[in-house]
């Protein structure tokens, strides 16, 4: 490892070095200059602003990481975690990246033979810069929204770009996985570009090679699905639980076109993100899938946005929480309706399952509209398990771990049903037992 790459921080020195490792176009040259402009004059949020009253990030502190490593060749394929997601599935493309590096990158040749782009994002856009100018940081995500916006701006790495060309159609998923030693550092992106027509799966994973590992994330996600396109996505998010998780993602739904987005949030020591939705076109339909479970000291808060720009459109946001130990879980969800997104039909709703009298989840729904031919609702609950379903399940001669775990996967069975890949569903599923606790 050199030099540059133990410094600690996010510094210009640090900065300087990852321009000078990297061959790129001007043009993102520049963004990154722009973008670590603004993170050197931003600072770290606090309890004072509205967005973070209800997550404390004293504790974190970013100038004890180092950015991912500038000639750094020890990072390899035997590093990276076994993948939940891909079980008996056929894949048309897969990256592996360890510690914010690619080190696999592989796309079947029919599919490159149709002029799908999928791989290294950082291979991708030196070879195709000007196809990805207009959409790499440029449409959805903003790299000057905040403090964390801006230092992933400057500093990525390690991203994926799958493209898909007007009308072709991918009937085999890709998948994606970023895997994190302890105490490293990733800052990948995620570009997906579906044009006209065009339909895909894209599964991916983050994980820790030792589920007690420490680090930081501070990615983006960016959906770009054209008119009458299909996208089906899928993160599931297992870092370790000494990992710090931050994460801008957005996708931007065009005329009739269809997202199906699903997460699993399960690891990390605390994790805020931001996840928005914005139908631009007529006739967008969105569905926004989210598993949420938690453990120990864990506090997980997504802020979701199901943005209406356009008319006749419809989304459906449904996230369901279980908690147990000391753990906290922060839902703020909006559905914002523009004046000309008339006949908007939104929906969302949380539900959370407490386990431990400790635990602690806050779930607050919203609506804002400005259009007044819509129909917009939504909804939260939050409970324990009942106790007579415990005892029935015990009289019939389950344990109490046995009956806890059938009536937790019950609680979730409502996302499973949502989810058409058999994989997830079971990859889901079977992560959460294995987190199931004894209920207190």
């Amino acid at each position: 490892m050199t030099e540059t790459a133990t410094q600690l921080g996010f510094t210009a020195e640090a900065f300087n070095a990852l321009l000078g490792s990297r061959k790129e176009p001007d043009w993102l040259t520049e963004l990154r200059r722009s973008a670590f402009k603004t993170f050197s004059a931003s600072s770290l949020p606090d309890r004072s602003e509205e967005e973070w009253m209800r997550t404390d990030i004293r504790l974190f502190h970013p100038e004890r990481f180092a950015p991912p490593a500038i000639g750094d060749a020890s990072a390899s394929s035997e590093e990276i975690v076994e993948p939940l997601l891909t079980r008996g599935v056929q894949l048309a493309g897969r990256t592996a990246a360890v510690d914010g590096r690619t080190v696999v990158d592989q796309l079947e040749p029919k599919w490159a033979d149709r002029g799908v782009l999928f791989g290294s994002l950082g291979r991708l856009v030196a070879q195709h810069g000007e196809l990805l100018r207009p959409h790499l940081l440029a449409r959805a995500v903003d790299p000057h929204a905040d403090y964390f916006s801006a230092l992933h701006a400057a500093f990525w790495t390690g991203g994926t770009l799958l493209y898909v060309p007007r009308g072709v159609v991918v009937d085999e998923p890709f998948h994606m996985i970023s895997s994190l030693n302890d105490g490293r550092v990733d800052l990948g992106h995620t570009l997906v570009v579906l044009e006209e027509g065009a339909e895909a799966t894209l599964l991916a994973e983050t994980a820790s090679a030792d589920e007690r590992a420490g680090g930081l994330h501070c990615g983006a996600i960016e959906l770009l699905v054209g008119p009458n396109a299909s996208l089906r996505y899928v993160n599931l998010q297992n870092w370790g639980s000494g990992v710090w998780h931050f994460a801008r993602q957005k996708a931007l739904v065009d005329r009739d076109a269809r997202l199906q987005w699903t997460i699993g949030a399960l690891g990390s020591r605390l994790a805020k993100v931001n996840q928005h939705v914005a139908l631009v076109g007529p006739g967008a339909d969105v569905q926004v899938n989210g598993v949420m479970f938690t453990q120990g000291k864990q506090h997980l808060s997504y802020h979701t946005l199901q943005h209406h720009e356009a008319p006749s459109c419809h989304s459906d946001l449904l996230y369901k929480a279980g908690l147990q130990g000391h753990s906290r879980t922060v839902w703020r969800g909006m559905i914002k309706v523009d004046r000309a997104a008339q006949k908007t039909d939104g929906y969302q709703r949380n539900d959370s399952l407490i386990l431990n009298s400790n635990a602690r989840a806050d779930s607050i729904p919203g609506l804002e509209i400005e259009a007044d031919d819509v129909r917009c609702t939504h909804g939260s609950t939050a409970g324990r398990v009942d106790e007579e379903q415990v005892f029935y399940a015990r009289s019939r001669g389950y344990t109490r771990q046995e009956a806890i775990r059938m009536i937790v996967t019950g609680f979730f069975q409502q996302i499973f049903d949502r989810i058409t890949i058999e994989s997830v569903r079971d990859a889901l599923a079977e992560a959460i037992g294995r987190r199931i606790r004894e209920y207190e």
